[in-house]
């Protein structure tokens, strides 16, 4: 793997918060940094051109109490079994539940898939996490 040396140029006040940024998430360098923010750009980039495979996960938090919701949640999940890779149901306490669930395939398919289960009735809180399936990255 070739490596370039770049430059970057900013003003003092900003170098020093990405700095302290950098010690506080325990970076070795500075470049450690920069590129774990050109990876995340360009992981964005992957996502928005819908069309590429890509992997992520759906987090759910709702009450089981929650009249046919699970069985909803579990229907939604068996239609779309070619993209959903594996789910984790996690009890919370009597009432709430945590369900965080791997999905992997063209972008547009996993944000529709989960649009679909967070907008669910009785829902109280969902997010898609987006990443990369790390092909197209070095």
């Amino acid at each position: 793997m070739s490596v370039t040396r770049f430059g970057i140029s900013l003003e003092s006040t900003l170098l020093k918060r990405f700095d302290r940024l950098i010690r506080k998430k325990g970076y070795a360098s500075r470049s450690e940094a920069i590129r774990d923010l050109i990876r995340d750009s360009l992981v964005t980039e992957e996502w928005e051109s819908y069309n590429t495979e890509t992997v992520g996960t759906i987090t759910l938090v709702y009450s089981h109490d929650t009249r046919e919701l699970t069985d909803n949640l579990t229907d939604m999940q068996h239609q779309h079994h070619h993209s959903i890779m594996s789910a984790m149901h996690i009890h919370l306490d009597d009432h709430n539940c945590l369900e965080v669930i791997a999905v992997k395939g063209r972008a547009k398919n996993i944000k529709a898939i989960a649009d679909r289960l967070i907008g669910t009735k009785g829902v109280k809180h969902g997010k898609l996490t987006l990443t990369t399936t790390g092909k197209g990255l070095k």
